[in-house]
Protein backbone atom coordinates (compact mmCIF):
# COMPACT_ATOMS: atom_id res chain seq x y z
CA UNK A 1 0.00 0.00 0.00
CA UNK A 2 1.26 3.37 -1.33
CA UNK A 3 -0.05 5.50 2.03
CA UNK A 4 1.81 2.94 4.09
CA UNK A 5 5.00 2.22 2.26
CA UNK A 6 5.64 -0.55 4.91
CA UNK A 7 6.90 1.89 7.36
CA UNK A 8 3.87 1.21 9.94
CA UNK A 9 1.67 4.26 8.82
CA UNK A 10 -1.27 5.37 7.66
CA UNK A 11 -2.43 9.10 6.33
CA UNK A 12 -4.83 10.50 8.64
CA UNK A 13 -7.23 10.84 5.87
CA UNK A 14 -7.51 7.70 4.98
CA UNK A 15 -7.21 5.81 8.61
CA UNK A 16 -10.43 8.33 8.86
CA UNK A 17 -12.33 7.08 6.30
CA UNK A 18 -10.91 3.40 7.04
CA UNK A 19 -12.59 3.71 10.30
CA UNK A 20 -15.81 4.89 9.15
CA UNK A 21 -15.87 7.98 10.50
CA UNK A 22 -16.58 10.18 7.58
CA UNK A 23 -18.33 8.97 4.46
CA UNK A 24 -15.91 10.60 1.95
CA UNK A 25 -12.20 10.58 2.39
CA UNK A 26 -12.43 14.09 0.98
CA UNK A 27 -14.41 14.92 4.02
CA UNK A 28 -11.73 13.04 6.29
CA UNK A 29 -9.11 15.60 4.30
CA UNK A 30 -11.07 18.87 5.06
CA UNK A 31 -11.96 17.87 8.64
CA UNK A 32 -7.73 17.49 9.11
CA UNK A 33 -6.87 20.73 6.64
CA UNK A 34 -9.27 22.51 9.18
CA UNK A 35 -6.81 21.47 11.77
CA UNK A 36 -9.97 20.14 13.63
CA UNK A 37 -8.09 16.84 14.51
CA UNK A 38 -5.21 16.27 17.27
CA UNK A 39 -2.81 13.20 17.09
CA UNK A 40 -1.45 12.56 20.53
CA UNK A 41 -2.65 16.04 22.05
CA UNK A 42 -0.66 18.22 18.23
CA UNK A 43 -2.82 19.66 16.35
CA UNK A 44 -2.39 19.03 12.80
CA UNK A 45 -3.88 20.98 9.48
CA UNK A 46 -2.54 17.84 7.54
CA UNK A 47 -4.28 15.52 5.65
CA UNK A 48 -1.21 13.44 5.23
CA UNK A 49 0.05 13.79 8.75
CA UNK A 50 0.82 10.02 9.88
CA UNK A 51 -1.20 8.00 12.27
CA UNK A 52 0.55 4.55 13.87
CA UNK A 53 -1.27 2.18 16.17
CA UNK A 54 -1.07 3.41 19.68
CA UNK A 55 -1.31 7.24 18.76
CA UNK A 56 -5.03 8.83 20.05
CA UNK A 57 -6.63 11.23 17.84
CA UNK A 58 -9.06 13.85 19.28
CA UNK A 59 -11.36 15.50 16.53
CA UNK A 60 -14.94 17.20 16.69
CA UNK A 61 -17.88 15.14 15.22
CA UNK A 62 -21.49 16.37 15.10
CA UNK A 63 -22.29 17.51 18.27
CA UNK A 64 -19.25 16.09 20.32
CA UNK A 65 -15.52 15.35 20.47
CA UNK A 66 -14.41 12.05 19.68
CA UNK A 67 -11.36 10.44 21.34
CA UNK A 68 -9.98 7.32 20.24
CA UNK A 69 -6.84 5.16 20.63
CA UNK A 70 -5.85 3.43 16.75
CA UNK A 71 -5.25 -0.01 17.43
CA UNK A 72 -4.73 -1.45 13.54
CA UNK A 73 -4.53 0.38 9.96
CA UNK A 74 -7.24 0.28 7.41
CA UNK A 75 -6.52 -2.05 4.39
CA UNK A 76 -9.62 -0.90 3.38
CA UNK A 77 -13.49 1.05 4.31
CA UNK A 78 -14.96 -2.72 5.23
CA UNK A 79 -18.41 -3.20 7.14
CA UNK A 80 -18.80 -1.37 10.64
CA UNK A 81 -18.01 -4.50 12.75
CA UNK A 82 -14.32 -4.33 10.52
CA UNK A 83 -13.65 -0.64 10.87
CA UNK A 84 -14.50 -0.61 15.08
CA UNK A 85 -11.62 -3.26 15.19
CA UNK A 86 -9.38 -0.41 14.26
CA UNK A 87 -9.84 1.82 17.57
CA UNK A 88 -10.32 1.40 20.87
CA UNK A 89 -13.27 4.38 22.14
CA UNK A 90 -11.67 6.32 24.75
CA UNK A 91 -14.94 8.63 25.52
CA UNK A 92 -16.37 8.03 28.47
CA UNK A 93 -19.57 6.43 28.90
CA UNK A 94 -22.88 8.20 28.15
CA UNK A 95 -20.84 10.91 26.56
CA UNK A 96 -22.18 10.38 23.17
CA UNK A 97 -20.53 11.41 19.51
Amino acid sequence: MEEEDGAGWQRLDRWLWCARFLKTRALAARLAGQGKVRINSSRTDKPHARVRPGDVLTFGLGPGVRVVRVLALGDRRGPAPEARLLYEDLDPPGAGG
